[in-house]
């Protein structure tokens, strides 16, 4: 089964289990999101279009990571009247795991199931610092090849416990930013796309 949805301006064909990338929406990891804009819903032997949208049909999902897409440069230049602009832009998106296409009415399952996940979620968090911190003590990558990085950040990013580019490449915005914060380098990650280079030498 699957469906059309429409949020942030466009539409997505989606179906159970699919992880979409979307515009920003609202939410943290683990929460439970509603389309209720559903233009089209299909099976094996039905497709339902809306005119505009579906009566009663509905798509649910969950909340996997809010994160921005690969840096874009905008140039600008007007001839003979010495004006150039140069801006970076990464635009904001939310990955969304499908969970249920829901037709007639129905109500998500799903958001008993979250409310109930999200201590266990709380509990994985509070538990993975101390991980980061034994794989710290193991020893680590040279996070010098990383354009822009030099020895005295390698030192403030150890003492802030990372050392591998596994786990550059798998932080999230809010990790970036309390990262940058102990180490005093507002901003380096972003402009320096680190996350980015992480992801590609440590082959994810």
């Amino acid at each position: 089964m699957f469906a059309v949805i429409k949020t942030g301006g466009k539409q997505y064909r989606v179906a159970a289990d699919d992880l979409v990338k979307i515009e920003k929406i609202s939410g943290e990891a683990g929460d439970t999101v509603t389309f209720d804009t559903v233009l089209m819903v299909g099976g094996e032997t039905e497709t339902t279009i809306g005119t505009p949208t579906v009566e009663g049909a509905s798509v649910a999902g969950e909340v996997v990571e809010q994160a921005r897409t690969r840096k874009i440069i905008v140039f600008k230049k007007k001839r003979r009247q010495n004006y150039r602009r140069k801006n970076g832009h990464r635009q904001e998106v939310t990955l969304v795991r499908i969970t249920d296409i829901l037709t007639g009415g129905a109500k998500p399952k799903a958001a008993k199931k979250a409310a109930k996940a999200a201590p266990a979620e709380k509990a994985s968090e509070a538990t993975a610092a101390p991980a980061a911190k034994a794989e710290a003590a193991s020893g680590g990558d040279d996070l010098k090849k990383l354009s822009g990085l030099g020895p005295a950040i390698e030192k403030k990013l150890n003492a802030a416990g990372i050392t591998t580019y596994a786990q550059i490449a798998s932080m999230t915005a809010e990790d970036v930013a309390r990262v940058e914060e102990e180490a005093g380098i507002k901003g380096r990650f972003e402009r320096d796309n680190w996350v980015e280079q992480a992801k590609e030498l440590a082959g994810k």
